[in-house]
C-alpha cells in the first residue's frame, strides 16, 4: 500500500468507519482513497483520490467522510475534497481491503497486468483461476462481469488501474 502524505492516526480510525456506498464491508481507508488526513485546532483536513473520474458516488463519500468526522467531538470543522494527481491506482488496495472485497463476492484487482495490457483474476468464491471476461463493462465504472468456468458463478471483479502501461 502506498504510504499517505501526512496522516493522523486518529482521523484515520474514523474514517475506517467511512465504507464505500457500494461495497460496504471496505472503508475508504482499504481502498487506498485516502493521500491526506490531518487534524489542526479542531479542523480536519482530509484529501481524497476517487477511483475512478466519474463515479457518482464521490459526494456521497465526501458528506459520509464529514458526517463522520463531525462526530467526534474534538472535530469543529471539515475541508474534505478530491484529488487527482497523484491518481488513485488499484495498487493502493490494502491487503484487507482485497480479503473484505474478496469476501463480499468482488474479486480485488489483479496485482499484474499481462504484456498485452489483459488481466484475469480468480474466482471470489471458489479461488478456481478458471475465469472468463463476459464484460468490461461491470454495473459501475470500476468494476467488470466475469464468469467462473470451476463453480458456474457470475462475479464482478474491480478494474485494474495503474499507471504504467
Amino acid at each position: 500500500m502506498i504510504q499517505l502524505i501526512e496522516k493522523d492516526e486518529r482521523i484515520l480510525n474514523i474514517l475506517q468507519q467511512v465504507k464505500d456506498p457500494e461495497i460496504d464491508s471496505v472503508s475508504i481507508v482499504e481502498l487506498g482513497m485516502v493521500e491526506q488526513a490531518e487534524m489542526n485546532e479542531g479542523k480536519a483536513v482530509i484529501r481524497l483520490l476517487p477511483t475512478f473520474m466519474g463515479c457518482p458516488a464521490l459526494e456521497i463519500i465526501k458528506a459520509n467522510v464529514e458526517k463522520a468526522l463531525l462526530a467526534d467531538a474534538e472535530i469543529t470543522m471539515t475541508d474534505v475534497d478530491f484529488l487527482f494527481s497523484p491518481p488513485w491506482t488499484s495498487d493502493r488496495v490494502s491487503e484487507a481491503g482485497r480479503e473484505k472485497l474478496k469476501e463480499f463476492g468482488i474479486a480485488p484487482p489483479p496485482e499484474r497486468l499481462d504484456d498485452d495490457g489483459g488481466w484475469k483474476v480468480d474466482c471470489p468464491y471458489c479461488n478456481s483461476p478458471y475465469t472468463t471476461m463476459e464484460n468490461i463493462f461491470g454495473p459501475t465504472a470500476c468494476r467488470s462481469i466475469l464468469y467462473c468456468k470451476q463453480c458456474k458463478n457470475p462475479f464482478e471483479a474491480m478494474k485494474p488501474i495503474s499507471t504504467i502501461m
